[in-house]
Formats: C-alpha cells, structure tokens, sequence
C-alpha cells in the first residue's frame, strides 16, 4: 500500500506542476486550452486517489489526525507531495 501510495503521491505533484507551469501559460498566453482539459483530468482523478490513499494508509502508518491534515494540505502546496514523500512515507 505504501508503494502505490508513493507513486500516486509522485504522479499527483507532476501533474500539479504540469498544471501551473506548462498547460496554463499554454493557456493563458497562446490560447491554446486542449493540453490543460487533457492534464486537468488527469489531475483531478490523481488528486482524488491521493486524498482516498491518504485516509487509507492513515492506519498502516499510524498517523493521527494532525498528520494525516498536513499530508493532505501537501496536496495542494507545489512540491508538497515530494516533500510529504520524504518525511512521511519514505522509510
């Protein structure tokens, strides 16, 4: 469990960055939309995994309710999931 959970933490955190530094400047700058739909999704269904993984591994880990809210704040902060990884999960 701690291995998938790693691996969608990572995958989550690129396609974060995917978001902000690529498929919005495409966006917003060349009016170019399709990359960001396509990411986007992709986003939202790896954003979604990470929160479900979080409050499953949250037993196996034996995180309290303190650590399980800074691991899904880490969702949301750019390079917070490597950073999460690292401290958390990483043994």
């Amino acid at each position: 469990m701690n291995t998938s959970f790693r691996i969608i933490s990572y995958l989550e955190g690129i396609s974060y960055l995917l978001i902000l530094f690529v498929t919005m400047p495409l966006k917003y700058l060349f009016e170019s939309p399709q990359p960001n739909k396509v990411i986007g999704m992709a986003h939202g269904f790896l954003f979604l995994a990470y929160i479900v993984f979080a409050f499953v591994i949250k037993p196996e880990k034996h995180w309290n309710n303190k650590t399980l809210g800074i691991v899904l704040l880490c969702s949301i902060i750019p390079f917070g999931t490597f950073w999460m990884d690292k401290k958390y999960l990483k043994d």
